[in-house]
């Protein structure tokens, strides 16, 4: 086995940063922005897995729950929050739990990460089953809070999957499914919300999308489920229903005035 070694804490391949200009800070950052994708091809089998091993949760009653701590809980937050209005979903089917509760979306909360108890006491709230899945988020894939409610999940039957940005990390060991993301030491060093933030951002985009397309949320490449909670999605709406259906702006318009959603919209006028 691969000796852990936690390269998100390497020391960064740039120095003397104060002494660069704007162009050369920024030339910098994105160089190294640029090894988050190929990084990400490396393990799209392991994406893989874990996105199959999802939609089988998911697709048998089952919830997605992430689980993070500062940077990577906020990260898995904001995919679960962009579920419904995307996909149209219930807000109950991706679930985003960050350590510390919602109070630290918006100020660090100290020692939080640090609980070996809180993780599953948090997941319990929800009434957990064997039917969900628990995926960890944590750049350097040894905070406790991620950690330890991964180990009970494991203890008590339910899929764990993780992301996390070292090589062989404690967090992986109690992954059914751990994604392992070597993006390599950040422009300022031990900042993981840089290129570690991108990574796991990219692939938490991968696996709700992939995951709703299998469920059935898309159509042809369209967001037929979307929650209409804005004239620009509205609008969208409309465009939608006009390709798809070949009718009139008005038509359109009308359809989705009645039934206040694409899906049914189109389900209606083809019934019609």
């Amino acid at each position: 086995m691969m000796k852990f070694s936690k390269i998100t804490e390497q020391d960064s391949l740039y120095t003397d940063l104060e002494t660069l200009t704007v162009k050369e800070l920024l030339a910098g950052i994105h160089t190294e922005d640029q090894k988050v994708t190929h990084a990400i091809g490396l393990v799209l089998p392991a994406i893989e897995k874990l996105i199959t091993r999802v939609v089988e949760q998911l697709g048998s009653g089952g919830r997605l729950f992430y689980m993070g701590a500062g940077t990577s809980g906020r990260l898995g937050v904001l995919d679960a929050s962009e579920c419904p209005p995307t996909f149209g979903t219930s807000p109950d089917l991706v679930i985003g739990l960050i350590a510390g509760g919602d109070q630290a979306l918006r100020n660090s909360v100290e020692n939080a990460e640090d609980s070996i108890t809180q993780g599953w006491k948090d997941l319990k709230a929800y009434a957990i089953t064997q039917q969900d899945i628990v995926i960890g988020i944590a750049a350097s894939g040894t905070t406790p809070y991620v950690i330890h409610a991964l180990k009970a999940c494991q203890e008590n039957g339910i899929p764990t999957g993780c992301i996390c940005c070292n090589p062989e990390a404690p967090l992986t060991e109690v992954a059914d499914h751990p994604i392992a993301v070597i993006v390599g030491p950040e422009f300022v060093t031990g900042s993981s919300r840089m290129k570690a933030g991108s990574a796991q951002k990219m692939i938490l985009n991968m696996i709700t999308t992939a995951t709703m397309i299998r469920l059935g949320h898309i159509k042809g490449n369209k967001m037929v489920d979307m929650q209409l909670s804005n004239n620009k999605l509205i609008g969208r709406a409309e465009c939608i229903l006009m390709d798809e259906l070949k009718v009139s702006a008005k038509t359109a318009k009308d359809l989705l005035a009645k039934h206040k959603n694409v899906r049914k919209a189109i389900k209606a006028f083809q019934n019609s």
